[in-house]
């Protein structure tokens, strides 16, 4: 394949063959022009000559008043026809031109262009004297007129070719400081693709400089605008990696701790299966609680995974409901299974449209964290809002307090504020992810506030979605 020129070489390329038909153009109509203008001069100065040469022509028949360098031959009629009369002025040795025009001049005056025999290029003029009678044929050189034509082209030539190299050579060395700008967004094109992206987080490459014109500024400006949008994209598909990484590390260890216990009390249960009944039950009881553990881990896996899947729809079933009445289920579910807490509801009539279920589910997550992270004796309580085209619910407890370092990893998952991973006192680590999720599927925004003795999670919801 035939390598193609730079863009600066078919610049400067192109701009020379225009400039050169320009010259070309301007070259022939200037030559054109000086042509004409001469051989006008010419003609005019033939008249006048011939014109001052009129009076002796007639009476005596000779030609003393043109240029020593024409030739004049005067012809008179005699027995009918026309001939050459001795004189003065140099005739040529050749006169078949000058009695050809004379015979075509005995009524009007003619103009010839004719190459004589041994003479040269000459200009002939036969201007009728008396009609019908007298014709004065004169030629003059045409030697000096050609060689000024010569000299325009020689000198047009010349200063053309001259303008031609000082046009490639200046346009090429404009040019290429105009596309140097360009270059160096190559040159950083280059630079990145010696770059291994597959473990970089960042991508801190940027095209520097200024000048080039405004379009070269846009593109600059384009093309960093793209270096930073790759570098963004970096750097969010690396926290994604890492988030993933943690993430699946996270589950394992959750996985992984009920399946033991399953293992291990089912070997219980076999050794035990000759026992006392009692005993028996009390293997199985352990079975199915880690088994139902594990069965919640699992469901709460597959709800963030939906969740966070772009593929497919939140799973959400919307319709009509009364925000207030799915505050009150979730606060009787929760002062019968924690007695040790007390809840107040405080809840407004609030129309909307959104999945109860999920709601619920979301009010059962936030209820149960206040539960399980605070002491016994701890007050919560829940309050339902209207705020104009929004839902707000706040649950609120007076426990000890989430400590600072910590309200901006509350909802990762798995994350727990206690790094010892005990269960005595928290669960898996998902139930505020899950809540944030189902939230931000239903259009919402959560926020945590928190200080020693007061930890409020806000929730706004658009009432219609």
């Amino acid at each position: 394949m035939r390598r193609q020129l730079r863009l600066g070489t078919r610049l400067t390329l192109g701009l020379g063959a225009l400039v050169l038909a320009v010259f070309a153009i301007v070259g022939a109509v200037t030559f054109a022009s000086m042509k004409t203008f001469l051989d006008n001069r010419l003609d005019d100065q033939m008249a006048i000559s011939q014109t001052g040469a009129a009076h002796d022509v007639e009476y005596y028949y000779k030609v003393t008043k043109l240029p020593p360098t024409w030739f004049a031959v005067v012809y008179k009629m005699e027995d009918g026809a026309l001939r050459a009369q001795p004189g003065e002025q140099p005739q040529p040795e050749d006169r078949e031109e000058f009695d050809a025009i004379a015979k075509r001049a005995l009524v009007t005056e003619q103009f010839e262009t004719e190459y004589l025999r041994g003479e040269g290029k000459f200009r002939l003029r036969a201007c009728p004297i008396k009609a019908n009678e007298i014709v004065l044929v004169s030629a003059a050189p045409m030697a000096d007129r050609d060689s000024t034509l010569s000299q325009l082209i020689t000198v047009g030539v010349i200063a053309i070719l001259a303008a031609l190299v000082v046009l490639v050579v200046g346009g090429q060395a404009l040019i290429r400081k105009g596309l140097k700008p360009l270059s160096n967004m190559a040159d950083t094109a280059h630079g990145i693709s010696s770059h291994d992206l597959t473990d970089s987080a960042h991508l801190a490459v940027r095209v520097d400089g200024k000048g080039g014109g405004v379009e070269v500024e846009e593109l600059r400006e384009a093309f960093n605008t793209m270096l930073a949008h790759i570098d963004s994209s970096l750097a969010a598909r690396t926290a994604a990696e890492q988030r993933l990484r943690r993430f699946i590390a996270d589950a394992s260890h959750e996985l992984r701790t009920p399946l033991t216990s399953l293992r291990g009390y089912a070997d219980l249960f076999r050794y035990a299966a000759a026992n006392e009944p009692g005993e028996r039950e009390k293997h199985l009881e352990k079975l199915r609680s880690e088994a139902s553990r594990m069965s919640v881990l699992l469901d709460d896996l597959l709800l963030l995974a939906r969740l966070d899947s772009a593929e497919s729809e939140p799973p959400l079933r919307p319709e009509e409901l009364d925000l207030a009445v799915i505050a009150e289920a979730a606060a009787d579910a929760f002062r019968a299974a924690r007695p040790s807490h007390s809840l107040e509801v405080d809840a407004d009539t609030v129309t909307m449209t959104a999945d109860p279920t999920r709601l619920r589910q979301v009010l059962d997550n936030l209820l149960t964290n206040a539960a399980v992270h605070t002491p016994a004796g701890t007050s919560v309580s829940v309050q339902v809002t209207a705020s104009g085209d929004w839902a707000v619910v706040k649950v609120s407890d007076t426990g000890p307090g989430i400590p600072e370092a910590d309200q901006a990893r509350i909802f990762d998952r798995f994350y727990r504020v206690d790094d010892s991973r005990t269960r005595q006192r928290g669960g898996s680590g998902l139930g505020l992810a899950v809540v944030q999720s189902l939230v931000h599927a239903h259009g919402g925004t959560i926020a945590v506030s928190s200080r020693p003795g007061s930890t409020t999670f806000t929730i706004r919801l658009p009432r219609h979605a």
